[in-house]
């Protein structure tokens, strides 16, 4: 999810009563909640940003460390700061509880949209998708931010926001499912293998409907589905050719460059002779057709 949505849910936390276990406990939620994107550093390197994003930061190694990190640093700054004023001391104890549950949701709420995380980094390079959530989801900004905004005067209204949120989050994610099994039931009666890959993923702001993209061989093809309020998958009609087997890129998708991006990818296609004559490789899970926003990345 994007950071907005990572500090909301540490602020809304604060709010609906965490507050209260310690000194620093809203800092310590906001910061825990953001901390594994330290990775976002790596655009200031030659790195494939993508290639190297929710991995070692996201991963096992770095959720068991990353909060005794972040205790040794809270408690240090609560010596710092009693140096010239007195107040309540933080407990460490509750300073790490709180730095484990930030750290733990910035992982989970990552994994629950389509860009995924490797959650078993250093030990395995596997992505791990969820698949359920919009990374920018409106829906969490007004649950949280409400929550967070009115249990100023109520915690009440904060746990509340909170918990809506929560079942929101765990409906999304089981109506995937169901929307898992239409698709696998459609591509069945379609004649397609039961070993056909496909993504189901959520699309900005309307929650009750979903895009498909189904692997196919040569190419991908895309498809809508939709809940009203049992799940409807119906093919869109088009797709893209995956051109992975252009004889003139087999030398250059060998490059250190495209086998990181292979690496990244679930759906990659290149095209080649597009905008500006070069070949570009990209994710059709960000790309409706041979389009060069965001994910896609010039090969030559």
């Amino acid at each position: 999810m994007d950071n907005l949505c990572h500090s909301l849910v540490g602020m809304a936390l604060s709010r609906a009563g965490l507050h209260k276990r310690t000194a620093l406990a809203t800092s310590t939620l906001v910061i825990a909640n953001n901390l594994p994107d330290i990775d976002v550093g790596v655009f200031a390197t030659n790195t494939l940003a993508m290639s190297f994003r929710r991995g070692w930061t996201h991963g096992v190694l770095a959720q068991l460390t990353l909060p005794i990190a972040l205790t040794g640093a809270m408690l240090l700054y609560d010596r710092y700061r009693h140096k010239s004023s007195t107040g309540e001391r933080v407990v460490p104890s509750q300073i790490l509880l709180l730095s484990y549950v930030g750290v733990l949701l910035h992982v989970f709420m990552d994994f629950t949209n389509s860009y995924g995380v490797r959650l078993l980094m250093p030990f395995s390079d596997r992505w791990f998708y969820g698949d359920a959530l919009y990374i920018v989801d409106p829906w969490l900004y007004l649950m949280l931010g409400i929550g967070w905004w009115l249990g100023r005067r109520n915690a009440r209204a904060a746990r509340i926001g909170v918990a809506l949120a929560a079942i929101y989050v765990v409906a999304m994610l089981a109506a995937n499912v169901l929307a898992r099994g239409e698709v696998a039931s459609g591509l069945a009666r379609a004649g397609r293998p039961a070993n056909t890959r496909f993504m189901v993923t959520p699309v900005v702001v309307n929650p009750f409907r979903r895009e498909v993209v189904i692997d196919v061989g040569d190419r991908y093809e895309k498809g809508n589905l939709w809940f009203d309020p049992l799940p409807h998958f119906r093919p869109a009609g088009f797709g893209i050719e995956k051109g992975l087997d252009h004889p003139e890129l087999q030398g250059v998708l060998k490059l250190p460059l495209a086998r990181a991006y292979l690496r990244w990818s679930r759906f990659p296609f290149v095209d080649v002779g597009g905008i500006d004559g070069g070949a570009w490789i990209n994710d059709y899970r960000y790309a409706n057709a041979a389009t060069y926003g965001w994910s896609a990345v010039r090969l030559q």
